[in-house]
């Protein structure tokens, strides 16, 4: 359920205002117009109440002032059959950004949403910043480019059908695609297209619709890719149909990270039924074959002697040792002497960055060449990395972008198609890529484990100081801002990765709450795993710490949660959306010995969530048996709240939500990844024990509470309240504040580890015992 809340006051922020903008008729042979917004916008100014840089300045700012500069090059096309054309330069991976786009721009071209087709962009080199997805700041950044583009299209044709019709623009009206003049006649898009080409770019002034003049933007759609993915005829990469690409797949090393000593059978694996190749890349012996099944027969049956990965017999014990060594000091300033300190640590333990859909790419290389198909949210560095593996110039890799299923930071990073490209060149041939689920966990992106330790001091019913020190495993921010230098420079032997993280740990962490004299830091260590910024990258950890000790706080100073939070909190948004979870969720009613609430707000991606849980701990629910799952304590219902700003689709933001939700209770709850002697020993979902049907609450409720003014991400701006405040509820139902998360990390594994030699188990062929 989605509501949508009118705000009888909305602030316009410095900068987004203005509807005035600077737009090209680009010459050619089809109606295209482009908006140049980098010298127009303005640097977001200081919020009065600033304590923390995020407040002055956040990673979105920087991800929407890189892409300024290159605005110009992207552009809206009008066709002669009245459709408009759009190639986005982010990724498509499930967040909807196809959909949001296209409403943009048919609210501006007043076309009906149905006649404007929104794809992905190949890597373009020349947009520099302005081709990475991350950070949920692809609506952010492109809100105003892509409208202005729009804009500049629509006066284009107004002018066209004017003198078509023998008439002014201001005597024209536009309605779904069609110009009509005072008298009745009728041009439509796709003939005033025709007119409006013209040979040579000219700079064209606009003004942008109006929010009060929206009839699109706002309203609750679907997606424009829900009939395509219910049916099956959504196309993802292993669904594209390349000449001559055979299946491959990659026989990986038992530990983490380890490489090839010895093939001892390739010939004879060659000589596999449907194997064609068999040849070794840097990750391991890939074998391209027929079938998937042939592969992953030729891939149980090779014999590898494999040299052993850098974390050779590490465990969790020995890196949250490591980890712990690495955490920096709290350090209380001068307090008085009556005042009470408070110290709390907390451990999160590695997680998968897998999406649902298998690591996978397309590659055809050839000798003065080659061309990739893929899901990737960095694009353009992905072909410059591949270009420079394969000894070709950047000119001569084509990356295809294709919609991919799911990333949560995980396609940030492009190995799938850098392996894809290396086994296509030692083939001589095409290969359609794709990693086994087995392998994802083990040998994929991960969650860094983590540490949050927080000193807090009081005195009567004041919180004096607040310090946080979150400590890591080192978060791999290898693909820079989407182009090769900042790539290059995050790999500097001094200094260069951490430089990022402390940069984006600053960027995006917000400290909501009034608590005196406030510090938050991060150290990072240990560079051995090949992390990524998973989805909330260090939010949902950091939050969850803070949340818990709030709750503890209240406890002592003896306060109800929500009142004490709401009584703290410096901003209004986030103090609308705490009390609209509160009343809608019935905070405070009586519940079952067992069984709790918990109440949780997060402040990031220009929004604000809260988000209240009740939970179901009592042993009969704990103890309930599912096949093959991990069961434990059940949350029931979830009630939360965001303000995004200004809401493009409603619709949208509530599916976001759900799936945020979802990532929260998993992991507060159940999923992790294990390591031990050097390798994980998850090797499936199932094994990571996401939340899953039986874990998932039978009541959701979303609320959809915009102020207005300038969009903000929602792509992950529902993880953080909810990891938080089932954390803070199962606290309080079972009277044990959890230290270690998920909360069952450390109890008895629920599934027997799949074998690591050979590293995939066989094909199933029992599929239909297992269905309900």
């Amino acid at each position: 359920m989605t509501e949508m809340h009118s705000t009888s006051h909305i602030e316009t922020p410095k900068g987004i205002g203005r509807r005035t903008f600077i737009g090209y008729i680009i010459g050619g042979t089809t109606l295209v117009a482009a908006a140049n917004v980098g010298l127009l916008d303005e640097p977001a100014g200081a919020a009065p109440t600033a304590t923390v840089v995020a407040d002055v300045y956040d990673l979105n700012d920087v991800l929407k002032e890189a892409a300024a500069p290159t605005s110009m090059l992207i552009s809206v096309a009008v066709h002669e059959d009245g459709t408009a054309s759009f190639e986005l330069p982010r990724a498509e991976v499930g967040q909807g950004v196809t959909t949001s786009i296209a409403m943009l721009i048919a609210e501006e071209l007043e076309l009906p949403l149905a006649k404007v087709n929104v794809t992905l962009a190949p890597a373009r080199p020349e947009l520099m910043f302005n081709q990475v997805t991350g950070g949920s700041n692809t609506i952010y950044s492109m809100y105003t480019p892509v409208r202005v583009a729009a804009a500049v299209a629509k006066k284009a044709l107004l002018e066209a059908a004017a003198t078509l019709l023998g008439d002014t623009v201001d005597r024209l009206v536009v309605k779904g695609g069609e110009i009509m003049d005072s008298a009745g006649n009728v041009v439509t898009y796709g003939e005033a297209a025709k007119l409006a080409v013209v040979p040579e770019t000219a700079e064209v002034e606009v003004e942008l619709k109006p929010t009060s003049e929206h009839r699109l933007v706002g309203t609750p759609q679907s997606r424009k890719d829900a009939r395509a993915a219910i049916t099956g005829k959504k196309r993802f990469a292993m669904d594209l149909d390349i000449e001559g690409a055979l299946p491959a797949m990659v026989c990986r090393p038992p530990q983490l990270r380890g490489t090839v000593k010895t093939v001892r059978n390739a010939a004879e694996v060659k000589r596999m039924s449907g194997v064609t190749h068999v040849v070794e890349i840097p990750t391991g012996v890939a074998v391209r074959a027929k079938t998937f099944g042939q592969c992953i027969d030729a891939v149980r049956a090779l014999d590898v002697e494999w040299n052993p990965g850098p974390v050779d017999g590490e465990s969790d014990k020995s890196i949250l040792e490591r980890v712990k060594k690495a955490e920096a000091p709290l350090a209380v300033p001068k307090i008085p002497i009556l005042a009470k300190t408070l110290d709390r640590e907390f451990t999160f333990y590695f997680r998968s960055g897998s999406p649902l859909e298998p690591n996978c790419a397309v590659a055809d290389v050839r000798a003065d060449g080659a061309e990739i198909w893929a899901s990737a949210k960095a694009p353009i560095v992905a072909a410059e990395s591949i270009a420079l593996k394969l000894g070709l110039p950047v000119s001569s890799v084509k990356f295809n972008v294709v919609e991919g299923g799911g990333s949560f930071g995980r396609k940030l990073f492009w190995d799938g198609a850098e392996e894809a490209a290396l086994i296509s060149k030692a083939c001589q041939a095409p290969v359609r890529l794709m990693w086994h689920r087995a392998d994802e966990p083990r040998q994929g992106r991960l969650h860094p484990m983590a540490t949050s330790r927080i000193r807090a001091t009081y005195l009567g019913s004041e919180v004096l100081t607040f310090e946080q020190r979150h400590t890591s495993v080192q978060t791999d921010y290898g693909h820079g801002f989407g182009e090769i230098l900042t790539a290059a420079a995050e790999n500097l032997p001094v200094s260069g990765n951490l430089t990022y993280s402390q940069m984006i740990f600053q960027l995006a962490t917000f400290q909501p709450y009034n608590l005196g004299v406030t510090t938050q830091l991060l150290t990072e260590t240990d560079d051995r795993f090949p992390t990524s910024a998973v989805r909330n990258i260090y939010s949902p950890d950091v939050r969850t710490a803070v949340e818990l000790v709030i709750d503890e706080l209240a406890g002592k100073l003896k306060k109800d949660p929500f009142e004490f939070r709401r009584a703290l909190l410096r901003k209004e948004r986030v103090k609308k959306v705490l009390e609209k979870v509160a009343a809608e969720g019935g905070w405070g009613k009586p519940m079952p010995a067992g069984m709790a609430q918990g109440i949780a707000i997060h402040e990031e991606y220009k929004g604000a969530s809260a988000c209240l849980v009740e939970i179901d701990c009592r042993p009969e629910t704990v103890n309930r048996k599912v096949r093959d799952a991990r069961t434990g304590p059940l949350v029931t219902k979830v009630t939360f709240a965001i303000d995004p700003g200004l809401v493009i689709n409603p619709r949208g933001v509530e599916a976001q939500m759900q799936g945020g939700i979802s990532d929260g209770i998993a992991l507060a709850l159940t999923n992790s990844n294990h390591l031990l002697d050097g390798h994980f020993l998850e090797a499936s979902w199932d094994n990571s024990a996401y939340t899953r049907q039986w874990n998932t609450p039978r009541d959701i409720r979303v609320f959809v509470d915009p102020t207005g003014g300038e969009p903000g991400g929602i792509g992950e701006a529902g993880v953080a309240s909810a990891f938080a405040a089932t954390a803070c509820a199962y606290a309080r139902a079972t009277g044990v504040i959890p230290t270690a998360f998920p909360i069952n990390h450390n109890d008895e594994l629920h599934f027997e580890p799949k074998p690591f030699i050979p590293p995939v188990p066989p094909s199933p062929t029992d599929g239909l015992e297992h269905t309900f």
